[in-house]
């Protein structure tokens, strides 16, 4: 069995208890536990020499309450927004694919886009998991600990529910611009990611145009030309040489929020998953130096790069979170499936952003070591001491863990 890109082979055969009960008892009596989502992590993250389980087969569950939506963490962010539409309710954001399940992107800092909005893990406001003992544990945005327990990596335990913040639902209308030159990606930066309540820059660093996805909620009419560039006359895919057949609505076509904030639609598979994916993040104010960095490094990309994306997330306070304590500007790069040949490329891209203290994506493929990360992440310590309570045993940890926060 391997993940969803095909880069990582697990040893351990899957478990797929069917009820909270028997995940109870398959943790208590288990020596080593990880907790596989939709595999959509490009690295070991999930990888366990124990048990390895899925929580896809418990109940599926989509509770209402004063606090908002509770779901079970293995149901598909797809599944999970269909439910809250025919309700009349939506979510602050969605990343790029509906296919994800609520637990494995929460607990890996998946975020979508907007200059306003905070990663998916920031619309938690409760999580039930279960603890090396086997015993359930409830935590809320009221417990001091709550904001290390949400982007834990799995460390903590196996969660069971999230309970999510809920809002009315609305409409978005996704447009798509054509040959943004590249350039007036750093020097209108403000202007081009603050256009639309969820924005995305497409590029190579190389190409001298720039392809924008903007999804807005105020529902105009598009611009026939907008900072030099123009409405695409056709639906577009992210990667320009591929077909669109596969991308949600564009055109300016008015839908459901769960229809548009997403790249892909949730019916269909976006790609075959030959790639591989890196990411990093930086402080907003940082973005122009960011792109001179990545245009020189152009060249060096072109062998290996499929696109890279980027997109604004605002400031959170999870600890482990890619944008805790700052505004934030991420830069994504799906790059070919050849790790031997993209794995210097990644060193050399760390390295060149080292100096604008750019934070790797814990699921990706990156080159930091546990004392970059310690740096990059300044609640690292306090993470390994919440994690180092909930399971003193080591029973959740495994050799990615050991590796990237090292017990003290």
């Amino acid at each position: 069995m391997t993940n969803w890109a095909g880069n990582v082979s697990f040893a351990s055969e899957l478990r797929r208890p069917r009820s909270v009960e028997e995940l109870q008892e398959l943790v208590a009596a288990a020596e080593k536990v990880r907790v596989l989502g939709t595999g959509h992590s490009f690295n070991r993250i999930a990888d366990s020499s124990g048990a390895l389980v899925s929580v896809q087969d418990l109940p599926k569950v989509v509770e209402l309450d004063d606090r908002g939506a509770t779901v079970s963490a293995g149901l598909r962010y797809g599944e999970i927004t269909a439910a809250l539409q025919a309700r009349g309710l939506a979510l602050h954001n969605l990343g790029s694919l509906p296919h994800i399940s609520v637990a494995g992107a929460c607990s890996t800092g998946t975020h979508g886009s907007g200059d306003g909005n905070g990663p998916l893990a920031d619309a938690v406001n409760a999580i039930t998991f279960v603890n090396a003992e086997g015993e359930l544990v409830t935590l809320t945005r009221e417990d001091p600990d709550f904001a290390g327990s949400i982007i834990s990596l799995g460390a903590l335990g196996v969660t069971v529910s999230l309970t999510l913040d809920v809002q009315p639902t609305y409409e978005i209308s996704q447009v798509v611009y054509d040959g943004l030159p590249v350039e007036r990606l750093g020097t209108d930066f403000a202007e081009v990611m603050g256009s639309a309540y969820s924005v995305s820059a497409f590029t190579d660093w190389v190409d001298p145009e720039v392809m924008v996805w903007r999804k807005r909620r105020e529902l105009a009419a598009p611009e026939p030309e907008w900072l030099g560039a123009k409405l695409a006359d056709g639906p577009r895919h992210p990667i320009k040489v591929m077909p669109a057949d596969y991308a949600t609505q564009q055109g300016g076509v008015p839908g459901p929020w769960n229809e548009r904030l997403p790249h892909f639609r949730l019916e269909f598979t976006p790609s075959n998953g030959d790639e591989l994916q890196s990411e990093y993040f930086v402080a907003r104010e940082r973005a122009a130096e960011a792109f001179d960095v990545l245009r020189a490094l152009g060249n060096r990309f072109a062998p290996v790069i499929q696109v890279s994306e980027v997109r604004t997330i605002a400031a959170d306070e999870l600890w482990l979170s890619p944008s805790q304590g700052r505004d934030t500007v991420a830069l994504h790069f799906t790059w070919i499936q050849d790790e031997a040949l993209v794995r210097p490329v990644v060193a050399a891209l760390e390295e060149a952003l080292a100096p604008l203290d750019a934070r790797p994506h814990w699921g990706k493929v990156f080159a930091a070591d546990a004392t970059t990360l310690a740096e990059r992440y300044p609640r690292v310590k306090d993470f390994i001491g919440l994690a180092t309570r909930h399971d003193p045993t080591g029973k959740f940890r495994n050799p990615y863990l050991d590796t990237y926060l090292p017990l003290s």
